[in-house]
Parts: C-alpha cells; structure tokens; sequence
C-alpha cells in the first residue's frame, strides 16, 4: 500500500518542542514505516522520517519569520494532490483546506479531524462529506452532521515517557498559555491547595498570559518553564504530584493527559471535551466541574495508584495501537468498504 501523509507545516515533524498534530503524524508516519507500508511524508525540509520525505517548504512558519504561511501552506497542499495518482491513498492532517482539493483527485482521502477551531468551518467538511472519509480523534469531538469512518485516539510513544512509581510534591499545567487551557484556573487551584505550582506551554495568547498569569508569577510558588523539549517534558510530568487540566472548552483529546498518566502521574481535569474517554474517574485521575472541586480532588490524588496510570496508557493510547487502528481504516477504504460507522 502507498500512502501519502500530508502533516501541517507550522513546526517540523516531529517538532522539537510544541506541535500537538505534528506529532501525532509523526508517529503514525513512524508506525507505518515500521509495518512495511511504503509511506511518503510531506511536511517541512526539515523533518524526520523513516519513510520518504517530500517537501516544498524549508521549515515551520512558527519557526522561520521567512516563512509566509499562507503561500507555502497553498503549495505544499498542491503538492500532495498534485502527486495523487503515485498513492493508494492519501491522509490529510491539514484541517480543512486541503478537502477542496479531494474532488480533483481519484486517489481517496482520509481526514483525521483534530478538532473544530471554529463551526464556521463545518460547511468546509458538510460540502466533502460524500468524498472524504473522516475520522474523529475522540467521540466527544463527532459533530452529528458529518459520517465518519472511525474514531482513532492518538497514541504516545512509551519510551518518551519513564514511570515513577514516587509522586513529587508539585501540581503541574502542561499545555498552551491560553484561555482555552485554563492556565488562570490552574494558578486558582494551587493556591487553594497550597502547593507550589509548575505552568510549562507555549504562550499562545501574549495578553491573557500578561494579564491573568504573569503577575503571579514569584519563581517559587507559581512558576513558568517554558515551552520545553522532550527530555524535560519527560522529567516535569513524572515529577509532579498531579497534572492540571482545567480546560475552558470542549477539547477533542489531550495529549498532556496520556503523557502524565504515562509517566505514573494522575490528572484533576475539568469535565469536558474527550476528558471522560481518557481519564477513568478515581482510577487514573478525577473528573471535576470548577475550582473547588478540582482543589478537593488534589487531596484525593495520593489514593491514586501511579503503576495503574502507566498501564491504563499501555493498554489504550500507544503509538503502536495508533498505527494499527489506521492501517484498518486504509484497507477498508482502499478495498472500497463502508463509508463510515
């Protein structure tokens, strides 16, 4: 099977530091590769790949000011459907844009949809719903108007991830500085606990973080690390008493979430979004409405068994699993089976 993936160019894939979706393609990529299946990634000249590499854009345009985003967002989507006819089949990760291509090409494509920035680009999928097959990354993120494929959670790679079976004694915010993330009800829920809190992300929105987080911050008490790379991503999930999770809308999946719970470490998340399908209540984490209840879930935290957490992600939200659960998507698309479940 020939399998183009076309990946977002904001960052590399993999990224060295933020970019959820890169990711997440890259480790498919990765997957596939390792499965034999002949896979060619189109992303930034400066990704890394098993498979073969296609690129048109020297780097992410969140990286390189050069980089105009809209231009070379438009010629590396060209790039791939102008190529169709060499695949099988093509995996789109782009959003949205790339769907106004799919009815110039014979070539099927696949689209996993990591999320709806907005509804107003719901007419965008409604229009392709008949020619694209679709694929949610949970089933909190199905919009009743589209037919989908499957539901594919993402995957972690393990071995990013070490357990420590001994919790630390900080609460930790791992994600973008951003309203939608809830970094404010964070700064909330430490002080109520009267732990010492860690926020690690990339500040996604300069005024809120300037507004609602800075001025908290002591160097002690509150404190901000960064947007960090993998090795100390690995060391502040596995250290931390517990991850915050207070989101402020309804996320499609959470990739923090997998990674603390695979590092040992539980979650206090606010109940929205995809949180139910990956936090098992008083299991691996806790569930919660606000504030107060996140503070009174913190003191429950140690009643959490930390090797649980580990297996709960071995079991469910692997790399490998990821890589498998879209290999059967492609054969039932490519042997032309039913459109969607």
């Amino acid at each position: 099977m020939r399998v183009a993936i076309l990946s977002p160019i904001a960052w590399r894939t993999p990224p060295r530091h933020y970019g959820p979706w890169e990711r997440v393609v890259s480790l498919l990529t990765e997957g596939l590769a390792a499965r034999g299946v002949d896979v060619t990634l189109f992303a930034t000249a400066d990704s890394l790949t098993r498979g073969r590499l296609r690129a048109v854009c020297k780097a992410g345009y969140a990286e390189d000011p050069s980089v105009n985003a809209k231009v070379w967002e438009c010629l590396h989507i060209a790039a791939v459907f102008e190529a169709a006819a060499e695949f099988d089949l093509i995996h789109n990760h782009f959003d949205f844009l790339p769907l106004s291509y799919s009815g110039l090409v014979k070539t099927p494509v696949v689209t996993t949809i990591h999320g709806f920035s907005s509804p107003a680009i719901l007419p965008v999928y409604q229009k392709y719903n008949g020619k694209v097959h679709y694929v949610s990354i949970s089933r909190a993120d199905r919009s009743p108007e589209l037919d989908y494929i499957a539901t594919v959670h993402h995957g972690i790679d393990l071995r990013e991830f070490t357990f420590r079976d001994r919790p630390g004694e900080y609460l930790l915010f791992f994600g973008r500085i951003h309203p939608d993330k809830g970094t404010h009800a964070a700064v909330q829920i430490a002080r109520r606990t009267g732990r010492r809190l860690v926020l690690a992300g990339v500040i996604q929105d300069r005024e809120y973080y300037e507004r609602e987080v800075e001025p908290h911050l002591d160097g002690d008490r509150v404190k901000y690390a960064g947007s960090v790379g993998p090795l100390e991503r690995d060391r502040l999930l596995g250290e931390a008493y517990a991850l915050l999770h207070p989101i402020g809308f309804d996320e499609p999946f959470g990739l923090s979430v997998v990674e603390a719970l695979a590092c040992g470490t539980p979650v206090v998340a606010f109940d929205r979004g995809s949180m139910p399908e990956l936090i098992n209540e008083g299991e691996t984490g806790f569930l919660v409405a606000n504030v107060e209840e996140a503070a009174a879930a913190v003191e429950k935290v140690r009643s959490i068994d930390r090797a649980r957490c580990r297996r709960e992600v071995e079991r469910r939200f692997t790399a490998d699993r990821m890589a498998e659960d879209y290999l059967r998507v492609y054969r039932q698309v490519v042997r032309g089976g039913p459109r969607a479940v």
